[in-house]
């Protein structure tokens, strides 16, 4: 076997595992919402308080994952990695002994807690341990895991909950999970981060582009415009994605008539549609170099299939391929979307950028359904739509600020 043959079979071993524990983490998005019918009927609770879990949820999970990135930097992703996924096998089995709505306010915050720590984890093991011409392959395998891991979630939960019961439900999640730990450990030796490497690395990219200059502190990637441009970029990308995963299928229903289980078979489709896409996000953004122009060709595509559907005149069978579009465009997308985010990133602080970059998807998660919520509140579900589509213009303004936007750039 050559050299570049042994390098490539490493990088899919170790992007095989990196993805996995991704996936888990998308998995455990979706494993309570799928409970709220049997959580209400057991408890009596309505559907505002079985919400406000989600955003204690994501809250949570911001916070974390802010600050998880400084843990990763000072102590290596590897026993960050170990904690969050453990962390995650432990909420789940929180939320199967529980008798009160306090036990599952736990089970929540422990599950931020363990969502949190994944991005700062996954893309400082992939940025710094898998060789520079299969990195864009890398993202797309780490961001197809993530909708395989949405769209198992709903099936595995009910499925066992219409078996059993959703406490064992909630015990199957638990096994499951502490099964992925398992492989993790049995294969911990290839997860190894030298965190004195990315120092020494750092320290040397910084002197010999700053002769005479001292090394930033700690802090002060903060100051970097390029940093909360990302940050922006994903609270608006997640805040879109969130309110058509919440509300999609009941303003469907209010404007065409569509049963809500057809509308959730749309977001499937759509989830599905993402995962294929970014395989094809891989190859162009290898063999493109202008990540910002994939980004804009597909969040305009997305744009155009929202406004269509917002004006209420697409036939209902033409539906389905409007939401497998959208997620097609939003899956070619995030492989460029993760090669603009590391040439934005200084070298040597992956893990506290990806940290607080990445903490725009939770607050994104928690805020965005709150805003698409009024729309349907007042009547109004084509809104959904185009806010929806606003958002997304919004993204397509952050991706060209982001690539004009060195790392080295103060705000």
């Amino acid at each position: 076997m050559t050299d570049t043959q042994s390098r490539r079979a490493s990088d899919v071993r170790l992007v095989g595992l990196i993805s996995l524990a991704h996936g888990s983490s998308h998995f455990f998005h979706l494993i309570l919402p799928p409970m709220f019918p049997w959580l209400k009927a057991e408890f009596g609770y309505n559907y505002a308080e079985l919400g406000l879990l989600m955003t204690i949820f994501f809250v949570v999970s911001c916070l974390v994952q802010a600050a998880s990135g400084f843990l990763v930097d000072h102590i290596g992703a590897r026993p960050v990695l170990f904690a969050g996924v453990g962390l995650l096998a432990l909420a789940a089995l929180t939320y199967s002994q529980s008798n009160s709505y306090a036990l599952l306010v736990l089970g929540a915050v422990i599950a931020g807690c363990g969502n949190g720590i994944f991005h700062p984890v996954d893309y400082t093991l992939i940025n710094h341990k898998i060789s520079s011409p299969n990195l864009s392959y890398a993202y797309s395998i780490h961001g197809v895991t993530g909708y395989l891991g949405w769209a198992a979630a709903p099936a595995f939960m009910v499925s066992i909950a219409t078996l059993t019961d959703w406490r064992i439900a909630f015990l199957s999640a638990s096994f499951l999970e502490a099964i992925i730990l398992l492989i993790l450990w049995i294969n911990r030796d290839r997860l190894i981060d030298n965190v004195k490497d990315r120092r020494a690395q750092s320290i040397a990219t910084h002197v010999a582009a700053n002769p005479g200059v001292k090394p930033a502190g700690t802090f002060a990637f903060l100051k970097l415009r390029a940093v909360w441009l990302c940050w922006i970029f994903f609270f608006f990308s997640m805040a879109a994605t969130t309110g058509l995963q919440s509300f999609a299928p009941s303003a469907l229903y209010e404007m065409y008539g569509l049963s809500v289980s057809s509308g959730n078979y749309f977001l499937t489709l759509m989830s599905l549609g993402g995962a294929t896409g970014m395989l094809l996000g891989g190859y162009l953004a290898k063999h493109f170099m202008y990540p910002e122009r994939i980004i804009t060709t597909c969040f305009g595509v997305s744009i155009s299939m929202s406004l269509l559907i917002a004006t209420g005149w697409v036939p209902v069978d033409a539906i389905v391929v409007l939401f497998v579009v959208i997620g097609a465009g939003l899956g070619i997308a995030a492989p460029s979307r993760d090669l603009m985010i590391r040439s934005a990133t200084p070298a040597g602080v992956s893990g506290r950028v990806y940290g607080v970059v990445y903490s725009g998807i939770d607050l994104g998660a928690a805020i965005g359904p709150l805003i698409f919520a009024i729309f349907l509140d007042i009547d109004l579900p084509k809104l959904l739509f185009v806010g929806v589509a606003l958002f997304q213009l919004m993204i397509i303004l952050t991706a060209f600020k982001v690539s004009d936007a060195p790392s080295t750039r103060p705000i």
